[in-house]
């Protein structure tokens, strides 16, 4: 194969529980996006069954329309797994016994104190004259070879834990030699900022902006923005893509919370654990999310003891020490409620930060207090900073989602103000 020419790949996902849904193919997902990044141009993707025949066909069609055809799936040691000797078979190649996969599988069996079954010793024969590709995680080694008209068949074990750290171990590796540049790109995660707002900050940078790129997506409840940039060298993109990152700091940097951090429960969490803090929170409306999007996070223990969901009044009088006559005079969702809410909590838990949540999710609503309406308060022992809201898209997820994200906001800016 001519290396120095634009590559593009196919990818054939090989399961029939894909096919009948019974599994979502993450494998595509992930793949596509990688090879994205190296340059490498995905036109077509097909998903087939257990079935030999199908899959020949398959292969015959990828290898009309794309240089590198990478399969997941069917390289396990049962009967239906058959990707490797269909793929042999077509490319003219020999099975063989690759010798370290046999002592790895051999010592494995040996190590569990398992008997071990000759079927597993399938998952060592590999096309003669092939790239083995280690499985780290599992048992089934991938492999790439190449057929005598340069056509390159890439195959990858099905299970997504296998083969993602495959790919990243060694397929990224192999498939450089085919990439005369790079695709990288960075994400910029922004919260308390509306979507028309900062696209309107930002909008001379999005549409003058061409290598890195900036543009926005969407992701429920918070404005995201990607940057991306192609260059000959990874270092060469990063570069360029810091400095976009660097004029977007200068206007929204306020608003941003973490760069490729993934969601602003975890940049919370790497942030409290950083400065020694801990957050409790008293909810209502939110019914627990915004405490269970924390403990969703590894490491969360260092940060938060605890969370209470007070919905009733009883609860927030009884346990938080809310004042009957707060309720009375002003309502549980009010801003009064929230401000005791946040310092009940704050005592109860001993934390650095109390949080306190309260709103009307709906559908039941009043002309005063309609559907939407959220009050969020922080008690820091000193000072309290409050929040009012009211979320346009009121189903009760909206609204709940919503309320999750502003008070972990606040929460953030407290947290960097420390």
């Amino acid at each position: 194969m001519d290396n120095n020419s634009k590559k593009s790949a196919e990818l054939i996902s090989i399961g029939t529980e894909l096919l009948l849904g019974n599994i979502l193919n993450t494998n595509a997902k992930y793949i596509s996006e990688k090879l994205s990044q190296m340059g490498i141009d995905v036109y077509y993707q097909t998903v087939v069954g257990d079935n030999p025949d199908r899959l020949e066909r398959a292969l015959e069609l990828a290898k009309t329309r794309a240089d590198i055809i990478i399969t997941t799936g069917g390289l396990g040691p049962t009967y239906d797994d058959l990707t490797k000797e269909t793929i042999a078979r077509d490319f003219g190649k020999k099975l063989v016994m690759h010798e370290p996969t046999k002592e790895f599988i051999e010592a494995f069996f040996k190590k569990v104190k398992r008997e071990m079954t000759p079927n597993n010793l399938k998952q060592a024969m590999m096309p003669e004259n092939s790239v083995i590709f280690p499985n780290k995680v599992g048992m089934a080694p991938g492999c790439a070879v190449e057929d005598d008209f340069g056509k390159i068949a890439i195959m990858l074990p099905g299970p997504p834990r296998e083969m993602t750290a495959m790919f990243e171990d060694s397929v990224m590796d192999y498939l450089a030699q085919f990439c005369d540049s790079i695709i990288a790109s960075k994400t910029i995660y922004t919260a308390g900022i509306g979507e028309s707002t900062l696209e309107d900050t930002l909008y001379d940078m999005m549409t003058t902006s061409t290598n890195p790129t900036i543009a926005p997506y969407a992701k429920e409840g918070e404005c995201i923005l990607r940057v991306t940039a192609k260059c000959k060298t990874k270092e060469e993109a990063e570069r360029l893509i810091d400095e976009a990152i660097e004029k977007v700091k200068a206007r929204v940097g306020e608003y941003i919370y973490g760069i490729d951090v993934g969601t602003i429960e975890n940049a919370i969490v790497t942030l409290l654990k950083e400065k020694g803090l801990k957050a409790a929170f008293a909810e209502s409306c939110t019914g627990g999310l915004i405490s269970k999007r924390i403990t969703d996070i590894p490491g969360a223990s260092d940060v938060f003891d605890m969370g209470l969901v007070a919905y009733s009044n009883d609860v927030k009088i009884k346990v938080l020490g809310v004042d009957e006559a707060i309720i009375r005079e002003h309502g549980a969702v009010s801003e009064e409620c929230a401000v005791a809410m946040a310092k009940g909590i704050y005592k109860l838990s001993g934390a650095d930060f109390g949080i306190g949540v309260t709103g009307v999710a709906g559908p039941g609503q009043s002309e005063e207090k309609p559907a939407g309406l959220v009050y969020i308060a922080l008690w820091d022992g000193k000072e309290v900073k409050t929040r009012r809201m009211n979320v346009s898209r009121t189903t009760r997820g909206m609204v709940r989602l919503f309320a999750a994200n502003y008070a972990l906001d606040m929460l953030r800016r407290a947290a960097q103000a420390r």
